[in-house]
């Protein structure tokens, strides 16, 4: 096996390849999340309607991730991400063209196809071709790379709208993700530790299923649905709400709310030292209601108490994903790689129903509608968590 070892140039280059692929696929996801009051206006679309732009795209990612990792057992690693990127960015400029709200569903949708390509391999591609000793960095570098552009196509969107429009902000978007593309392309060497293996439907049908079989990880996987439906939920309507009185604030300075996702590449390492003090059970609950605290203090009709919730419940976001996540690959008898990509099919598939579902509580209860939702949400979470380690310790005293 021809390792990559840390400390060496193609070491650099290759997390700085996977650096620049995580910054274009979560620009391109969430650029839309800020533009969304923008097309509400443009469009005379209701929320609802004006939150597809973000649902139709993660629901798409959802299901394609399924369908990436698998061909790319058989067809390769490298080409497929730089198709996958190459083709998001292009529809990304394409969508600055959008003629009405339909085209502009019909290409965020086709953007979620595309842009699974790498989330779906790239990890695949580092734990083959990356040392393990040296694995825990380049993945730190590729998520960094994720938190980094999800914050960067959200703010650059929001803050160009407000001076040369949603179409700009969209273009620019495309533009930026051809530069990374280009970036990756050049610096990511070809794979040379994989081995290609034929595609067979009926044994990733079946290794699927007997994931879904397992009471303990459903419980994970629910867990996942229910978390990332409650972040875009969440950040999806407090625009409206800053935009509007009392608030008041420009389309430009809400973006900046955005930056408190930064607080999510800072947190593996703060949540690292307390799992090893606390332990993953305990910490899971103590992350879980330090989300909660965080839903609550939204209902506070006060900018700094809100923005002090949003804190507060993206560190539990993250937090509790990180460990919910880890608690995936533990508990998984067999396939590890498969009942990850399930679980990620259950996380993006959340945030699609999440953020539909609070457009509906939005309308009919504004935004003490859709905080009572999400607090319900993490009330579940609470409830899902329960459920898996009560039958994780029956299965143990059992054996």
């Amino acid at each position: 096996m021809e390792y990559i070892e840390q400390g060496t140039q193609q070491f650099r280059k290759t997390t700085f390849a996977f650096f620049a692929a995580g910054f274009n696929t979560f620009a391109i996801l969430y650029t839309a999340q800020p533009l969304m009051p923008i097309f509400t206006e443009v469009f005379g679309v209701s929320a609802t309607l004006s939150s597809l732009s973000m649902t139709v795209t993660t629901l798409a990612l959802a299901v394609s991730m399924l369908v990436f990792g698998s061909i790319s057992e058989s067809l390769g690693r490298k080409n497929i991400m730089v198709i996958s990127m190459l083709a998001a960015s292009l529809l990304c400029i394409l969508t600055a063209f959008s003629p009405n709200f339909s085209v502009l569903i019909a290409l965020r949708a086709l953007q979620g196809v595309v842009l699974a390509g790498v989330p779906s391999i790239a990890m695949a591609y580092i734990s083959e071709e990356i040392h393990p000793r040296s694995l825990a960095g380049a993945m730190g570098l590729y998520i960094s790379g994720n938190a980094l552009g999800a914050v960067f196509g959200r703010v650059f969107s929001g803050v160009t709208a407000d001076y040369i429009g949603w179409h700009g902000a969209m273009f620019g978007i495309g533009v930026i993700s051809i530069i990374a593309t280009v970036i990756f392309w050049r610096s990511l060497r070809p794979p040379r530790n994989f081995e290609a293996r034929d595609f067979n439907f009926m044994q990733l049908s079946r290794t699927l299923l007997g994931h879904m079989k397992n009471p303990v990880l459903v419980c994970f996987f629910l867990v996942g649905f229910l978390l990332l439906g409650a972040n875009l939920s969440i950040y999806s309507y407090v625009t409206f709400v800053f935009l509007a009185e009392p608030y008041s604030l420009s389309q430009s300075i809400v973006s900046w709310i955005f930056l408190i996702f930064i607080i999510g590449i800072f947190s593996s390492m703060i949540t690292g030292r307390l799992v090893a003090k606390f332990g993953k059970v305990m910490f899971i609950y103590i992350a879980l209601g330090i989300t909660l605290l965080g839903v609550i203090l939204l209902f506070v009709p006060n900018l700094p108490v809100m923005v002090l919730g949003l804190s507060l419940f993206t560190y539990g976001f993250f937090a509790s994903h990180s460990i919910v996540s880890g608690l995936v690959g533990e508990n998984a008898a067999s396939n590890k790689a498969q009942a990850s990509s399930l679980y990620l099919f259950f996380y993006y598939t959340g945030s699609s129903v999440g953020g539909t579902a609070a457009g509906v509580f939005w309308a009919d209860f504004g935004w003490n509608g859709v905080a009572v939702m999400n607090i319900v949400f993490i009330g579940l979470c609470f409830l899902l968590i329960s459920v898996a380690i009560r039958m994780k310790r029956g299965k143990s005293s059992a054996n």
